[in-house]
């Protein structure tokens, strides 16, 4: 099962629509932006495979976050899998697309994408995305990715891993 999460404003009001799950991804104009900029991201796995036990509290904690509240252990392998954080500004108010491309262990150069509809964005924005479940328990850990803020049907603002290609 693949859970989605919605953008969270950090100082404006910005009204999200849920995440959605995109059969392709198709390929958009890159037109850079300086009013538009990824500021930050953060990325968690949360793996039984892949735990070191008591390394970091700080990770510990995120762990038992995640966690918090399964019970048997089919709830436990929903959540399991890669949970992204990005948190990115808008200078101007815009309303903006912000997706998420992927290419998973299993599926090799098949590239996956979820995107969330951000009407009126401006100031800091949080924009959560997770690849958990089923998705995580059969296609594998995410090994390239990259995010990018779209305006228009154009690519305004990109940030990716080093693996992308």
């Amino acid at each position: 099962m693949l859970l989605l999460l919605m953008a969270m404003p950090l100082h404006s009001a910005a009204p999200a629509t849920a995440p959605r799950l995109l059969q392709h991804a198709n390929v958009l104009p890159l037109a850079l932006d300086g009013a538009f900029s990824f500021q930050k991201h953060t990325i968690f796995l949360n793996d039984p495979a892949f735990r070191r036990e008591g390394r970091e509290p700080m990770i510990d904690f995120e762990r038992d976050r995640v966690n918090y509240g399964a019970l048997t252990g089919a709830e436990y392998s929903s959540r399991y899998g890669q949970y992204f954080y990005f948190w990115w500004r808008a200078r101007r108010e815009a309303d903006l697309t912000v997706r998420l491309e992927y290419r998973q262990q299993n599926l090799g150069a098949y590239v996956m994408a979820q995107e969330v509809q951000v009407l009126h964005a401006t100031g800091t924005i949080e924009t959560k995305f997770q690849v958990t479940g089923n998705d995580y328990n059969q296609e594998g850990r995410v090994l390239a990715w990259r995010a990018l803020l779209i305006e228009d049907g154009k690519i305004v603002a990109l940030r990716q891993s080093y693996l992308w290609y």
